[in-house]
């Protein structure tokens, strides 16, 4: 028999819910009012237009530290966002908070990533020194709002409220209480914001909080992982880090005799559980002591009420330093990243000298645009690059000019 007409949106879960989580039956609302879908709720709505966003298919060939092509089991920015959404709706149910928010959160946290990463978003900062710089998570705005241009009747995906809110905030307040000076705000942050009060004095709720430690948690230890992979550091080398240690400790103690791919993986699956698990005590004591009764108790708290403790947050900080000293600054990874900061700088100088050389429908929007205008738009499209796309611009516009190091994997 085919279910009722009028039968409920299959969301709503209220009785899993604790007082302080986001309801989409509650939502502020989107930009552009919209009829809602009658199967799914306003939240699942959200996650499934990111889904479907030309941004996120592009992911699948962007650089989370390995160059995509240098091998096929590294991270890039579409298996880390998956795996900072498996991690963020697992701890949104254990804390009462609304999973499908905390799932669109963390799908979309990373749209706004320039090819290769951190040394492409450098690169593009420096090239935008004039006109306001570059920022991923501003980009990432603007992507959600502007750029991805799939629906008749708006420019962006016209996502909630709160989705809106929680990727801009996620990392916390950008504006002091009294709303004041706006002046070290991302641009594209700055200029939604003239227009779309997203309330950037307070903290984002539970469930932007929640993605944000997730992202945390997936890339320090996935980052492990792929190094470890690698061999730019080896399982005796973690050592270093009394967390890691033990978790290497008690899997040679359970299995003597195990493989080094499965030590890694067993060695790494417990890192995460011990960080998960900390996350969610942490959290729980915080929400008691707040005794938060709505979302907005949450966002007008003190100081974030997800979080880890103050041991973990020691350990988490060492592996941080770990990775840089023996990944992010390993010449191996060096090596692409000075050739990654070149090809976008010279992208950049050739797209903003002559605009004439973007596609068509780009160079038509920088017709008689004023030159920060343009920039942005130059911008834009270079951030949209899939770090294979930008290889192969740049060896189309520059053809006897092969960066220097290595270049191919």
């Amino acid at each position: 028999m085919p279910p009722p007409q009028d039968a409920p949106t299959p969301d709503d879960r209220s009785a899993l819910l604790a007082p302080y989580a986001c309801r989409p039956q509650h939502s502020r609302g989107r930009l552009y009012a919209e009829a809602e879908s009658p199967g799914r709720s306003a939240f699942q709505r959200d996650r499934d237009r990111v889904v479907h966003s030309t941004a996120f298919r592009r992911l699948q060939y962007k650089t989370q530290v390995f160059v995509f092509h240098e091998g096929d089991h590294y991270r890039t920015r579409l298996t880390h966002s998956l795996e900072v959404a498996q991690i963020a709706r697992s701890v949104a149910r254990r804390l009462g908070g609304h999973e499908d928010l905390a799932e669109a959160l963390a799908l979309a946290h990373d749209l706004g990533h320039t090819p290769f990463g951190h040394a492409g978003e450098s690169a593009l900062n420096e090239a935008m020194a004039d006109h306001g710089g570059f920022d991923h998570n501003g980009q990432t705005l603007r992507i959600l709002t502007l750029l991805e241009r799939r629906y008749a009747a708006f420019d962006g995906l016209n996502l909630t409220w709160e989705t809106l809110e929680g990727v801009v905030k996620h990392n916390g307040p950008l504006i002091d209480r009294a709303g004041g000076d706006t002046s070290g705000l991302a641009y594209a942050i700055a200029a939604y914001a003239a227009r779309h009060d997203l309330q950037l004095h307070t903290h984002a709720g539970l469930e932007a909080q929640i993605a944000a430690l997730a992202d945390d948690i997936a890339y320090n230890n996935h980052d492990l992982d792929d190094g470890l992979r690698a061999g730019l550091f080896s399982v005796a080398d973690l050592a270093e880090l009394p967390l890691a240690d033990a978790a290497v400790a008690e899997v040679v103690e359970r299995y003597p005799d195990l493989e080094a791919g499965r030590l890694v993986h067993e060695t790494v699956r417990r890192l995460i559980n011990r960080m998960v698990a900390d996350m969610i005590d942490e959290s729980r004591r915080r929400l008691q002591e707040l005794a938060p009764q709505s979302p907005d108790a949450i966002r007008q708290a003190a100081r974030p009420v997800v979080a880890f403790s103050g041991e973990m947050t020691d350990a988490v900080q060492s592996v941080r330093r770990f990775l840089f000293a023996r990944m992010y600054r390993h010449p191996v990874v060096t090596e692409r990243t000075d050739v990654a900061r070149q090809v976008v700088r010279d992208l950049f100088e050739a797209l903003n000298s002559d605009p004439t050389r973007l596609p068509n429908e780009w160079a038509a929007l920088t017709d008689g645009a004023a030159s920060t205008e343009q920039a942005r738009l130059v911008a834009d499209y270079i951030a949209g690059m899939t770090d294979r796309f930008a290889f192969r611009e740049h060896e189309r516009f520059f053809p006897d000019r092969r960066p220097a190091g290595r270049w191919d994997a």
